[in-house]
């Protein structure tokens, strides 16, 4: 385990935390020159997730050999039921309190293509986006798990060519030829691969550890993402989130065995699921309160965070190792062969 990458998974998450604070109490109108890049630059947290989710997979894959559906099926055991009760919650919510939210909509049809994690126009009409909005970079994820799993089917030696050819075909050819949503022809898609050169590099020993050489590497990285925009998210915002995860790894031996990090990094995905609903029920508490929206987002931080940890506990560990061992009994049990 990489502590860093726990570390940098958690701030991340609230990164995109702050960034959503900002979006759903000021609209994206910031003051100052904090809220100004929470809401310019604060998407760039799924920048990093994306690199960082592209090395665990190859670093939890490398020298394994495992039926396709195999792993497709552990992934999907690992995102899916929390991302399904969760998205459950926001239908609730958009139900009972459609009237304070004009922008959102929900229909059934849309409901069910986001609990499959298919793109689809969302029903108020702002772009491709499921029910529960942040959802939309799962799309991208099980769509990455989807072509990974076709590494298994050829030596360790091809893996990463064969991956780079398909991400390649389907991004930049179906989608062109209008034979595959062209919500995948984005090359944010490519921060995976990045993820990837990085677990090569990690493997071969070649991100030496160390101190001043990151720490500029973070400094540089950083001053990227403040002075480019999105408009070319790969070159401006990808390569510097990859090098942010590259000098991380570098610093691991002053993050090494720090309990706090690993726990804040294991309840990333949860804070990344929960907190819009913390905030839409912190945003309603303010409007018809009066209260400061600040004061509510202080209390907001706390709220999240132990929401999270419990989602942790109960959906994405408890709940993860129930259907593991359901469908590894089912798979280990013999099949009863009647002879007539």
């Amino acid at each position: 385990m990489l502590y860093s990458l726990q570390a940098l998974r958690a701030l991340a998450a609230w990164v995109v935390v702050c960034h959503h604070f900002m979006q759903i109490f000021f609209d994206f109108h910031a003051s100052g020159p904090i809220g100004q890049f929470l809401t310019d630059r604060g998407a760039v947290g799924v920048d990093v997730f994306f690199v960082i989710s592209g090395l665990v997979i190859y670093l939890s894959t490398r020298d394994k050999a495992m039926p396709a559906r195999r792993f497709l099926l552990n992934r999907a055991l690992r995102i899916a039921p929390a991302y399904w009760f969760y998205t459950a919650l926001m239908a609730l919510l958009l139900v009972s309190a459609s009237q304070w939210m004009p922008h959102q909509a929900i229909e059934l049809e849309h409901f069910v293509l986001s609990l499959l994690f298919i793109p689809a126009e969302n029903p108020g009409g702002y772009g491709q986006y499921p029910t529960l909005n942040v959802g939309w970079t799962l799309n991208y994820e099980m769509f990455f798990y989807l072509l990974f799993s076709l590494v298994f089917v050829v030596r360790q030696q091809h893996r990463l060519l064969l991956l780079a050819a398909a991400l390649l075909l389907v991004s930049e050819v179906l989608t062109r030829a209008g034979l595959l949503n062209h919500f995948y022809r984005n090359n944010i898609v490519y921060e995976f691969l990045l993820g990837i050169g990085i677990g090569v590099l990690y493997c071969r020993g070649w991100i030496t550890q160390g101190l001043w050489l990151p720490l500029a590497i973070l400094v540089a990285a950083g001053l990227a993402i403040y002075h480019l925009d999105a408009s070319m998210r790969l070159l401006h915002w990808g390569l510097p989130s990859a090098l942010i995860v590259f000098a991380c790894i570098a610093l691991e031996p002053y993050f090494k065995g720090n309990r706090l990090l690993k726990a804040l990094g294991d309840c990333s995905y949860s804070v990344y699921l929960i907190h819009v609903l913390v905030l839409y029920a912190g945003w309603f508490a303010s409007e018809r309160l009066n209260l400061s929206p600040y004061a509510v987002f202080a209390l907001c931080v706390p709220l999240i965070a132990g929401l999270s940890w419990a989602s942790y506990l109960l959906l994405e560990q408890r709940l993860y190792r129930r259907m593991s061992d359901w469908f590894e009994a089912r798979r280990s049990t013999p099949v009863a062969v009647t002879l007539s």
